[in-house]
């Protein structure tokens, strides 16, 4: 073989090897970066996540923008937290995180100011704007989607209310306990979500002065 035609023939294989015009395009996802998949990538999905669910709500939150606000693959959001319910409780137990701390409210003292106690606290939740704005989007998620509802179902039962009941030398203490939440809960959806006047801009001392000894007949079995 010539020269020339050798020169030719090699070029005509690297222009194939180099992938020109007629060559078949490679498939497949695109490589993630070290950044993607790199050390933080699970704390990166769990803020996405917490941002997704509280901008649009569980309906309207998918995997893929989650992936997307964490700048990693989809897949990796799957292999962190699993199907989208799962990664919703993950959210919204870091967003209820402050509330869950009631139990602990309980135990601090003794049966005589525990309504006082427990009231305070619930309602001081809520009347910090960060808590509130994560507790809202909570709330409006569980309202609008039954998935999410249960997954809130189980948080607030098995991690707050039974911890509560656990606390409580009555009869009957899981119904109580939840007789107590129903009521906080209740006020709680008036004032900070629906906004009823005149409850909405009532002195909160005022309605802690009011709603506690409800609260309180219910947890010392009083009632």
């Amino acid at each position: 073989m010539s020269a020339a035609a050798a020169g030719g023939a090699g070029a005509g294989s690297g222009a194939g090897a180099g992938g020109g015009a007629g060559a078949p395009r490679r498939r497949g996802r695109p490589a993630r970066t070290d950044a993607g998949s790199g050390p933080g990538a699970r704390e990166r999905i769990l803020a996405a996540a917490r941002a997704e669910f509280a901008e649009r709500g569980y309906d309207k939150a998918s995997i893929r923008a989650i992936a997307r606000g964490a700048d990693v693959d989809p897949a990796l959001v799957h292999h962190y937290y699993g199907p989208k319910e799962q990664i919703f409780a993950a959210a919204i137990a870091t967003d209820f995180a402050p509330a869950l701390e009631a139990p602990d409210v309980v135990q601090a003292g003794g049966p005589d100011d525990l309504g006082e106690r427990l009231t305070r606290f619930i309602l001081g939740v809520w009347e910090n704007p960060d808590t509130r704005e994560q507790l809202l989007a909570i709330v409006r998620s569980a309202v609008a989607n039954e998935t999410a509802a249960a997954v809130f179902r189980d948080l607030v039962t098995t991690r707050l209310m039974a911890r509560i009941a656990g606390e409580l030398d009555i009869p009957d203490p899981k119904l109580r306990s939840e007789l107590a939440a129903a009521h906080l809960v209740g006020v709680a959806m008036l004032r900070y979500v629906i906004k009823v006047e005149p409850l909405a801009s009532a002195d909160l001392e005022q309605v802690i002065g009011m709603v506690a000894p409800a609260v309180q007949r219910h947890l010392a079995g009083d009632a």
